[in-house]
């Protein structure tokens, strides 16, 4: 068992929103298969791990001298401290006894602390989807789906420049912290990637182009209608395209996981989670622009060397990975599993 300090006077509704999801899970909802790997414990002298309870910028902004205290005291005791970086962005914390939790960012520049999440969701067959999980059969023509936000076009392309120059504006400034990264219009690419799959007559595309982000909905009744759209292209498509949107992951490709289905995903220097315990190109299409061969190529290659069994079987395999390693209370067993190791190896436990 894993004991952890934290300042469980943060943990209040307010801050409900912005804690830890580690701690969301065994402090609000008391998740029973978590607490026999995770301890919360009193006494800081007590404990293998300090997390932080909220978010880290939330909590410099609101709790700096709290923050500070238990940094200052982790560090005293040179104990490992879990924080977690929240939000398209992130930030990155050089310190070396910290292990930063973020969802994203990009691969050739994140340290060997930072771990990325998965983005956690609930399990589409018990909210979105009426029937169980079934696999689709393999057909001569690849079939891909897509439903979301993709828009081209100059006021597009010049209202995302000036979010970025904003954006960019406070980090410099430091009204916020935030991960520097490049310009990327990704509604724009979104469409561009999307519009050149559409014209092949070698894959049978079905997308649904949204010119805002969820179609624009106001109301719960649009939410629900457009979020079984949403599945529903999924679930009838055995393939869906997956790229970054503001920050540098994709839900989507975890939704896409969830309901069994192969994801193809834009490699935009990607850092995927558990990537020492799980071979990703095994479970999805990485798509690599540096290629000489075009995305439709990489789709058909990828299409034609896989045989029927092994089709089904792969549509299993996504669907059990995420069941055992994406959704919460299962990706911190591993998180836990690997920290035990850590500390053993050190001869701390």
């Amino acid at each position: 068992m894993l004991k952890i300090y934290t300042d469980t006077n943060l943990l209040t509704e307010q801050n409900r929103k912005l804690v830890f999801p580690l701690l969301f899970d065994l402090f609000y909802g008391n998740n029973e298969y978590l607490s026999t790997y995770y301890k919360i414990v009193n006494d800081i002298n007590n404990s293998d791990v300090i997390v932080l309870p909220l978010e880290y910028v939330y909590s410099l902004k609101f709790y700096k001298s709290t923050i500070d205290n238990i940094l200052d005291k982790a560090k005293q005791l040179d104990k490992p401290i879990w924080v977690y970086s929240g939000g398209d962005f992130g930030y990155t914390l050089q310190d070396k006894s910290i292990f930063n939790f973020r969802l994203g960012g990009f691969k050739s520049k994140l340290n060997e602390r930072t771990i990325i999440i998965p983005s956690f969701i609930n399990d589409p067959y018990q909210i979105n989807l009426e029937k169980d999980f079934s696999p689709l059969q393999k057909n001569k023509i690849p079939e891909i789906g897509f439903v979301g936000h993709a828009k081209t076009g100059v006021l597009k392309y010049l209202k995302e420049f000036l979010a970025f120059i904003k954006i960019n504006l406070k980090r410099i400034l430091k009204k916020e912290l935030k991960d520097y990264q490049p310009f990327y219009p990704s509604s724009i690419k979104r469409a561009k990637y999307l519009k050149t799959l559409k014209k092949s007559d070698k894959l049978k595309t079905n997308f649904i182009l949204r010119d805002t982000y969820r179609a624009g909905v106001k109301t719960e009744i649009e939410k629900q209608k457009t979020t079984e759209t949403f599945y529903q292209n999924i679930v009838k498509n055995p393939y869906t395209f997956c790229i970054r949107g503001a920050g540098n992951f994709s839900v989507r490709f975890y939704e896409t996981l969830a309901v069994g289905r192969i994801p193809v995903l834009i490699n935009t220097d990607c850092q995927l989670p558990l990537s020492n315990k799980i071979d990703w190109k095994k479970h999805c299409l990485i798509i690599d622009d540096e290629q000489t061969k075009t995305l439709e190529q990489q789709i058909l290659n990828f299409h034609k060397k896989i045989n029927e069994e092994n089709f089904i079987k792969l549509q299993e395999n996504n669907r059990l990975l995420w069941n055992k390693y994406l959704r919460r209370e299962f990706f911190f067993k591993h998180i836990h599993d690997v920290f035990i190791s850590k500390l053993q190896d050190d001869g701390l436990s």
